[in-house]
C-alpha cells in the first residue's frame, strides 16, 4: 500500500509476481498456465505435446488463443463496513487494490474485464470488455471511496445476475458480514446462470484478534448503533460467534460449488494472485495466452 496510484500498485503486484514466479518453487506453473492444459481421458491426442512429455513424463495439449476468451466481473464491496482498517488502510483499500490487482492481470492476458461496486445498491457498473480506456475507467471506479450504506449482497447480486447475460468469472470481493441465508440465495442465483462464482472474504486482523484490551463503546459502522463491551469478557463469544459466520460462509459456498479464499488485510497480494491462478487452473485448464503475457503491457 506504499505506492499511492491504485494503478501503479496493481502493476507493482502483478511484475513482482511474474518475476517471483522464476525463482519460486512454483516455477513453470505460469507456462503450464498460460499454453497448455494437462490431459484428461477423451481429449483430442492430436493436441497432445510431445516434447512437453518428453521434458516433464507428463501429457499435456496445447491450446489455442481463440479458446481461451474470458469474461471476468470483479463485484467489489463499497459499504461502510469495509471502511474498517487498523494498519494504515481499510478493508476497502485492500479489497481495492485486490480487484485491480486482478483486473491487471487479467487485462494483460487479453481478457474482458467488468466491475461492479455496491453497498446495499449498485454504486457503478462497467460492462466487461477489453478495449482502450476499459483498464482506466475501471481503476478510477475502483478510486472511489467507500462509505456507502449498510451490506446488502442481495440486490446487487441479483441485479447483476439480470445483466450479465454471457456465461463467465465473477469475483467478489467483501468482508460479507452479511446474513448468510440471503448471501446463499443470491449466490444461488449467480451459479443457476452457469457463472462460475470466486469469493475473496476480506478481514482486518483487528476483527480476527479481537485484541482489545479495555472496556470501550464501540459502533456499528453499517448501523451507528453503540454498545459498551468489556473486550476480555466477550472475547472468547465474539471469536467463536466470527468463526462460525467464516465456517458458515464456507459452508454455502462449497455446496453451491463456489470458490472461497479468507483474506487478511495483512496478507501479500501476490499470494491472493497466485490463490487466484490456482484455482482457475483446478476448476478450467488455461489455455495460451504467452504472447500477452510475455510481452508485458502498458494500461490502455
Amino acid at each position: 500500500m506504499g505506492i499511492r496510484n491504485l494503478e501503479l500498485r496493481a502493476r507493482a503486484v502483478v511484475e513482482g509476481f511474474r518475476s517471483g514466479l522464476h525463482r519460486s518453487p512454483y516455477h513453470g506453473f505460469s507456462v503450464e498456465f498460460t499454453e497448455y492444459r494437462q490431459y484428461t481421458s477423451g481429449d483430442d491426442l492430436r493436441h497432445l505435446d510431445w516434447r512437453v512429455y518428453a521434458r516433464s513424463d507428463r501429457y499435456f495439449l496445447k491450446k489455442f488463443e481463440d479458446e481461451t476468451n474470458l469474461r471476468c466481473h470483479l463485484a467489489v464491496d463499497q459499504s461502510r463496513s469495509m471502511d474498517f482498517g487498523t494498519l494504515g488502510y481499510t478493508k476497502a483499500q485492500y479489497a481495492a487494490t485486490l480487484a485491480a490487482t486482478l483486473a491487471y492481470f487479467l487485462h494483460l492476458q487479453g481478457d474482458a474485464i467488468g466491475l461492479l461496486s455496491f453497498d446495499d445498491r449498485i454504486r457503478e457498473y462497467l460492462p466487461a470488455r477489453h478495449r482502450p480506456g476499459q483498464l482506466r475507467h475501471l481503476m478510477l471506479a475502483l478510486e472511489q471511496p467507500a462509505g456507502g450504506r449498510s451490506t446488502d449482497l442481495s440486490a446487487p447480486l441479483k441485479r447483476l445476475a439480470e445483466i450479465v447475460r454471457k456465461r463467465g468469472l465473477l469475483v467478489l470481493v467483501s468482508d460479507f458480514l452479511a446474513p448468510l441465508d440471503r448471501l446463499e440465495s443470491s449466490l444461488s442465483a449467480l451459479t443457476a446462470f452457469g457463472h462460475e462464482v470466486l469469493v475473496f472474504a476480506v478481514s482486518d486482523p483487528a476483527e480476527l484478534e479481537f485484541g482489545f484490551d479495555q472496556p470501550s463503546v464501540f459502533q456499528d459502522a453499517e448501523t451507528d448503533r453503540t454498545l459498551f463491551v468489556d473486550p476480555v469478557a466477550a472475547r472468547a463469544t465474539y471469536r467463536q460467534r466470527w468463526e462460525a459466520h467464516a465456517a458458515g460462509l464456507r459452508e454455502v459456498c462449497q455446496r453451491l460449488g463456489v470458490g472461497h479464499h479468507r483474506v487478511r488485510t495483512d496478507a501479500p497480494l501476490e499470494g491472493v494472485l497466485h490463490a487466484f491462478l490456482q484455482e482457475r487452473v483446478r476448476r478450467r485448464p488455461l489455455r495460451h495466452r504467452g504472447a500477452a503475457m510475455r510481452g508485458g503491457g502498458g494500461t490502455a
